[in-house]
């Protein structure tokens, strides 16, 4: 991880969502579909780390079809597929200690954004079920703008879009990939753990 020293004015700190933010546990989520431990496995490979994940992130797929292609894939069927997804969305819960520190952030003056890859589906629910979002001054979603972490340009698009300077932003990810791109912009970063290991290195750099 890397960070940079605090300049005259405050640091801009920017949260991904799922995994930071949010609870993210595709293990969890298969096993409240699937019994079967050879069926959870293929659901794994053939759903969570196929590349229509990343498109249905990226918001170039639709839904249905995803749906559609997962099911002939794995042999399930469709409804069982649909339901999978909708589990997705329902698993997302928001984590109350990184909320707080979200907003200690904000209070200390620095400015909170978000850059999360995320599925059409997903964020709406989110942002339809839950009431914070107020908080953040600025967000960066990639079915919104069809790029993805860690694709150089969905960074790029971040601080132009929200005119921050690299080194005085700080990203927080729990994904080495998504940090390392981050750092070759310039911008610091911070691998997010758990709420009280990141309060600590947001501490450390003056964001709190």
């Amino acid at each position: 991880m890397s960070y940079m020293q605090q300049g005259p004015y405050p640091l801009n700190v920017v949260f991904d969502l799922g995994g930071v933010v949010f609870t993210w546990k595709p293990e969890d989520i298969i096993e409240s579909v699937f019994e079967d431990r050879e069926i959870q496995q293929k659901v794994k490979g053939e759903i969570f780390c196929h590349p229509d994940w990343i498109e249905l992130d990226r918001g170039t797929l639709d839904i249905d079809v995803a749906i559609e292609r997962a099911a002939i894939r794995t042999g399930l069927s469709g409804s069982e597929i649909k339901k999978l997804m909708q589990q997705v969305s329902y698993s997302l819960i928001p984590i109350s200690d990184t909320v707080d520190l979200i907003h200690s952030v904000k209070r200390n003056g620095s400015g909170v954004f978000v850059l999360s890859n995320m599925h059409v589906a997903s964020i709406d629910h989110i942002e339809q079920k839950y009431p914070f979002w107020d908080v953040f001054d600025g967000m960066v979603i990639s079915c919104r703008i069809q790029m993805v972490k860690p694709e150089l340009e969905i960074y790029q698009h971040l601080l132009q879009q929200h005119s921050l300077v690299a080194d005085q932003t700080i990203f927080i990810d729990d994904t080495p990939n998504n940090l390392n791109t981050a750092s070759k912009l310039g911008i610091g970063v911070i691998k997010f753990e758990n709420p009280s290991q990141c309060e600590k290195e947001l501490k450390a750099v003056g964001c709190i």
